[in-house]
């Protein structure tokens, strides 16, 4: 991720956010969805280089110019997953309709006890999984994400549902404490979720192809899952319309293991693997794309994947504070 992308401004901020909170807790969803367009065009007319980079993206996803309508439902969709985040954020998800796939496998897995690492992406909305909570309530998940990153989102999330927040993963907290956390976590047989196709600034990264083009993807988060040796699924949550959402949970591995003469071509065919899964469902949901920055920019800055130490908490926690594991989807 550029270090010019990360310094831009929060799109709206607090203030819009707050609003937008206050009209649809007083009004209902569908009074609120009202005023989706209006903060699409103002996106459209105020952010330019959001609006080039999706552009960019939709020309590579479609193999032609995009149109200034496929741009404008483009922002439109990103609106619609930040409203329905008020509501899923405060655990009130009876008015969505969500089609779970792959349950079985991932409940298979949380029934041993040994925690399970969601791998998500900016595609979609990873809040749709609260709806789990629901379905059972007895796998507690917990999000790692970086808290100053997205702070708008952040101090709503804390508004909206301070039990929710206070399972969240700070990964500004710094790595061994941020590798304590996942670990304990998973210790006590919870689902701990990952946004695992950003990397910071100076992270690692790896060039994959994606959509037509190699673009880099975090090393860390394959690390991290190399030290700490449990399943691994990767989870989608794609906006479909209205109030419909495809929840998809897909097997990855029962545990990944990178040998040290291996490691460089073993982290590239796991980061393949995933780009190919996460092009596969972003083609099925073209407008789920919420990367708002050139995401092949820094393709060519490959180096050596460092090595991982088994058991070396701090090197585990460095790889998750590393990588861009969650917030700044609102920007």
């Amino acid at each position: 991720m550029s270090a010019a992308w990360k310094a831009r401004r929060e799109g709206g901020g607090r203030f819009a956010l707050r609003a937008l909170r206050v009209f649809a807790s007083h009004c209902g969803r569908t009074p609120a969805r009202a005023l989706l367009y209006p903060i699409a065009l103002y996106f459209m007319i105020r952010r330019g280089a959001e609006r080039r980079d999706s552009r960019r993206y939709l020309a590579r996803m479609f193999g032609r110019p995009a149109t200034t309508f496929e741009v404008a439902r483009h922002f439109r969709t990103f609106a619609a997953t930040i409203l329905d985040r008020l509501f899923l954020l405060s655990e009130n998800t009876r008015r969505f309709d969500v089609h779970p796939q792959g349950l079985d496998v991932l409940h298979r897995h949380l029934d041993t006890g040994r925690g399970v690492l969601l791998f998500g992406s900016h595609l979609g909305s990873f809040e749709v999984l609260r709806v789990l909570a629901t379905q059972r309530p007895e796998f507690k998940i917990r999000v790692v994400l970086d808290r100053a990153h997205g702070r708008a989102m952040t101090e709503l999330l804390e508004a909206l549902n301070p039990a929710v927040a206070a399972t969240v993963i700070d990964a500004g907290d710094g790595g061994p404490a941020v590798a304590l956390a996942i670990q304990e976590g998973l210790a006590q047989g919870a689902m701990v979720a990952l946004l695992v196709d950003r990397s910071q600034e100076g992270g690692v990264t790896m060039p994959v192809p994606f959509l037509g083009r190699p673009a880099p993807f975090p090393v860390a988060p394959w690390l991290l899952a190399s030290v700490l040796k449990v399943p691994v699924m990767l989870a989608f949550g794609l906006y479909r319309g209205g109030n419909r959402y495809d929840l998809v949970f897909e097997p990855f591995s029962d545990g990944i293991d990178l040998p040290r003469r291996d490691r460089q071509a073993g982290v590239a065919a796991l980061i393949h693997r995933y780009a190919a899964r996460l092009e596969h469902h972003a083609r099925s949901a073209p407008y789920n794309w919420f990367n708002f920055y050139d995401f092949w920019t820094g393709a060519d800055d490959k180096r050596d994947v460092p090595a991982p130490v088994a058991g070396a908490l701090p090197a585990a926690g460095d790889a998750a504070r590393s990588a861009d594991v969650g917030g700044g989807a609102d920007r």
